[in-house]
């Protein structure tokens, strides 16, 4: 079951001919005609007709909330009364209103904005009739992966254009307190959660016998995000397992016979708010959801963003995935009514499930031209980039290079079939205009221009003008890192070890995926595919030969080339995890978050202007976020319990000897070598 995401078809893809683009017949017909046409979906057989009022009062009056409102009222000492009156507050907060009419609206509008904002939304065929048959046959889960507000509405728009029942939607809930769109969007099937719930007993309770009754009665497929929330960096965040287990609770406790899951895939070729995630990622605020903010931002409809590629996943049961990873007899033993804590077997199995989910997303995932010249972009030195500029002929060999290295890879690129491919790469840059800028055959990076000002820029101040531009570049060569990173982590493995050893390689293999496993996605216990793949891939392009003990570098100039590439890859993620391990054994016994971001900046900065360091990405807070949370998880860092600052007390010997594997001072030979071997 570990390769279920290779067994599932990778994710249900199809040919490129199975695409088809749906604004196309938006662009020759009439927006409101398609608005309001007959809407004709086919829900699920088995589902109970029920409105929205219905599904709130079935909420509050279940067994379970009964139950949970009368042990808070003990737990805290109120009356059962206002508990519950606290409970049915939190329902009207949180509960969407689904209604055609305003389905109607949003599908008119969204054509509208679709047609401004987008030249193409492609979507594949084969995936939509899958899903509107599985729909019909036990309640659906939809889960896309999560990279700008558009994926929001673009699931609900193609359902309706295609005669699906639209989703209800986990949103956050700083989008309910927009004036009139908070309800507009109530209206089109939103419900609303809460971003920090805690150790809130009674609104987990409300939240969970909420999504379950949605599931238990198959009012309407659910729409979440697994990775919980947008991600800033473009790529694949940890799945967060709340949700995953409410869905799957009901099919667990066998109120339904199935729960299927679909994985879906968005693409973007320029992602609106790319800008604003470079900045976030430096430490400035995020703006607050508003109207007023989103009338400001209106004006991106000028702006043009290129494709879309939304790939519907092959459904998958909940019941055939769970096969033998999980008991569920042990849930008969306890009233379905009352609550019960996950078993560390449920929990594994959820982890793994939904691991597996967002791995089918990157496999589903349509990578562009954009992504693979960003991979190469950064591997040049920042002088070329922002004063010499690189040679236009040169990047263009280099990214047709790399395309055919990708396909050999066995990804999928939004990369036109029928277009001269010096063509696909000069509208490639004209799309991203506002990152590069062409002039007499040379490409130069695009930093901000600053206001006017009585003071020079001071070099620290100079060194965060170019990391927001050089960010924004690292956001888009994430799109294209689940293509190359098994690879790369084994050619890192070559040249950290200096060994040919095949179990001294696998090794220090699991050791990266151990160090890296919050910047990169793999599925729990699948290090040993997870290195045949990297293996096979390698040999595949001619870069490496193995047989099964050894595995030996090509000295071929191409196999050499696509090593050195690989390496220079990871090499940003190496450098920036060793700046910030050095700074932790060197200056610190106990750090709060809230200090450490801002330290590291600085000593980055300094390295930075010094010469020492060559990579701004150590600059992000997400690469900074991710380290701390690395460090927890192999226990070099602990979260002191009495701290109310998040503050952490460092093992400084744990670190630098972490620091002193990634850089291979500590040979592979002293290193456990089992596949869950562990730091």
């Amino acid at each position: 079951m570990a390769n279920t995401y290779r067994e599932s078809g990778r994710a249900g893809l199809e040919d490129d001919k199975d695409f088809v683009d749906i604004l196309e017949e938006r662009r020759r017909s009439s927006d409101l005609s398609h608005a309001f046409r007959t809407f004709n979906p086919h829900p699920f057989k088995g589902a109970t007709p029920c409105s929205s009022g219905d599904l709130n009062k079935a909420v509050l009056e279940s067994q379970y909330l009964r139950y949970m409102t009368e042990q808070i009222a003990m737990e805290t000492g109120s009356s059962v009364e206002t508990v519950r009156e606290e409970a049915r507050v939190v329902m009207e907060e949180m509960s969407q209103n689904l209604q055609l009419g305003f389905i109607r609206l949003m599908g008119y509008t969204l054509s509208k904005v679709f047609k401004r904002l987008f030249s193409s939304i492609f979507v594949n065929m084969e995936g939509l009739n899958s899903l509107q048959q599985a729909i019909q046959d036990s309640p659906v889960i939809l889960m896309p992966n999560h990279r700008s507000y558009v994926d929001f509405l673009v699931i609900s728009y193609i359902l309706f254009t295609y005669d699906i029942p639209v989703p209800v939607i986990a949103a956050g809930i700083p989008l309910a307190g927009m004036k009139m769109v908070g309800e507009i969007l109530r209206r089109s099937g939103a419900f609303f959660i809460r971003r920090a719930i805690g150790s809130d007993k009674l609104y987990w309770a409300v939240l969970s016998e909420y999504v379950k009754t949605i599931v238990r009665r198959g009012f309407a497929p659910v729409e979440f995000y697994v990775e919980g929330f947008r991600s800033r960096t473009l790529k694949s965040l940890t799945p967060k397992l709340g949700m995953m287990h409410m869905v799957l609770e009901p099919f667990f406790k066998g109120e339904v016979y199935d729960v299927t899951l679909v994985p879906i895939s968005i693409s973007y070729d320029r992602v609106l708010e790319e800008s604003l995630l470079a900045h976030e990622l430096l430490g400035v605020p995020k703006p607050k959801e508003s109207t007023m903010g989103l009338l400001k931002a209106s004006k991106v409809l000028q702006e043009s963003f290129g494709s879309m590629h939304v790939n519907f996943g092959r459904p998958l049961s909940a019941r055939q995935l769970c096969q033998g990873k999980i008991d569920r007899c042990q849930y008969n033993l306890i009233p379905r009514d009352l609550p019960q804590m996950p078993t560390p077997e449920v929990q594994s199995c959820i982890n793994w499930l939904a691991h597996l989910i967002v791995r089918i997303q990157e496999e589903g995932s349509y990578t562009s031209p954009w992504s693979l010249m960003a991979c190469l972009l950064l591997q040049a030195p920042i002088t070329d980039l922002t004063e010499a500029g690189l040679l236009w002929d040169q990047l263009t060999e280099k990214t047709l290079g790399l395309k055919k290295l990708a396909l050999t890879f066995g990804a999928h690129l939004n990369w036109p079939g029928q277009v001269p491919d010096s063509d696909v790469m000069s509208s490639t840059m004209a799309l991203h205009r506002s990152a590069v800028r062409p002039k007499a055959g040379r490409i130069y990076l695009v930093q901000e221009e600053e206001p006017a000002r009585q003071h020079p820029v001071t070099p620290e101040e100079g060194v965060v003008r170019t990391a927001a531009a050089v960010l924004m570049l690292v956001s888009y060569r994430n799109q294209a890192m689940h293509i190359f990173i098994r690879p790369a982590l084994l050619v890192t493995a070559l040249h950290v070890t200096k060994s040919t050893q095949r179990d001294e390689l696998f090794s220090f293999f699991c050791v990266l995926q151990d160090i890296f496993s919050n910047e990169f996605l793999f599925i729990p216990g699948n290090s040993s595919q997870d290195f045949e793949e990297a293996c096979s891939l390698l040999k595949k392009c001619g870069a490496v030969h193995f047989s099964q003990q050894e595995v030996t570098v090509s000295e071929t100039e191409a196999g050499l080339e696509v090593l050195s590439f690989l390496r220079a890859l990871l090499q940003p993620f190496v450098d920036s995890y060793q700046v910030m391990f050095r700074y932790l054994y060197e200056e610190v016994h106990v750090i709060s978050e809230k200090d450490f971001l801002p330290a590291v900046r600085s000593l980055a900065t300094k390295l930075i202007l010094s010469g020492e360091l060559h990579t701004y990405e150590t600059l992000s807070s997400d690469t900074q976020k991710n380290v701390l949370s690395a460090l927890r998880r192999l226990e070099a860092v602990t979260k002191l319990r009495t701290s109310e600052q998040n503050e952490y007390s460092v093992d400084k010997a744990a670190v630098r000897r972490i620091g002193d594997i990634l850089s291979g001072k500590i040979p592979p030979q002293m290193l456990q070598t089992t596949p869950d071997a562990r730091l």
